[in-house]
């Protein structure tokens, strides 16, 4: 089977769902953790190319509240989200997962299915 990757933060739930939800179907895959290894800047380029810098920043969670509002009001493009994104590793809308042939972010169990299924 093809590689795929799962990036985020351990104890997200969401996180946690996805991986389970892996497990659970014997689907192998390599975990990248955020807090320990950072967000890979050429991963990251590619995820904005494939899904667009909004898509990755997490807006509703913790992070984005209490980040600086200077620092948030600058997030307005591909490269300040980037930017951001590498500094605040938190601030990326997990899971992230590349999977042969695409990226997806969040978690979906119908679009995990769908992805497995190609």
């Amino acid at each position: 089977m093809p590689t795929i990757t799962l990036y985020g933060i351990p104890n997200c739930d969401t996180v946690k769902r996805a991986r389970a939800w892996l497990e659970a179907r014997d689907v192998g895959y390599t975990f990248h953790d955020f807090k320990k290894q950072g967000v890979p800047p050429d991963a990251l380029a590619r995820w904005v190319s494939a899904t667009g810098w909004e898509t990755l920043v997490n807006r509703k969670g913790t992070t984005w509240r209490q980040l600086d509002p200077a620092v948030r009001e600058s997030v307005v493009d591909a490269s300040s989200a980037q930017r951001a994104l590498r500094e605040h590793p938190s601030l990326v809308k997990r899971p992230v997962v590349e999977w042969p042939g695409g990226v997806t972010v969040g978690f979906d169990e119908a679009v995990f299915s769908a992805r497995l299924s190609h």
